[in-house]
């Protein structure tokens, strides 16, 4: 059995890639599933994410999944990563995330910060969905 939260951090993956909308932003090669800081920029990295046992029903079926987002840039202000950040949580709203049943999902904040070399702008988005882990 595959891990859900695989499953869905794949299919976030896959979605931000097929967004026409995230690649006028950010090029496809520039989006990554992997910890390390930007080599290039702009760019988008998954980061940390967590799952939490819901207990919806009693069939103890249902996890709750977050994932961080990292977005990165180098235009010397928050402009662009508060720009890609937006356009990531429009392409990650909705229910369809391939074969992932999930139940509900939403772009549920971000926070936005300089790194001290006065270029790079970071941005870390935070992503929830509500998955039923078991289909019946």
């Amino acid at each position: 059995m595959t891990d859900v939260s695989l499953n869905l951090q794949e299919a976030i993956v896959a979605k931000l890639k097929a967004s026409t909308d995230v690649l006028a932003l950010v090029p496809s090669a520039n989006i990554f599933d992997r910890h390390a800081r930007p080599e290039r920029f702009p760019c988008i990295i998954l980061g940390e994410g967590q799952t939490v046992r819901e207990d919806l029903t009693l069939a103890d079926n249902h996890v709750r999944l977050y994932q961080t987002i990292h977005v990165w840039t180098r235009d010397g202000a928050l402009i662009g990563a508060r720009r890609i950040a937006g356009t990531v949580g429009a392409a990650l709203r909705g229910r369809a995330f391939g074969a992932v049943p999930v139940v509900s999902a939403r772009y549920t904040g971000a926070r936005f910060t300089r790194d001290p070399d006065g270029e790079t702008g970071h941005g870390v988005l935070t992503f929830e969905a509500l998955v039923e882990e078991f289909p019946s």
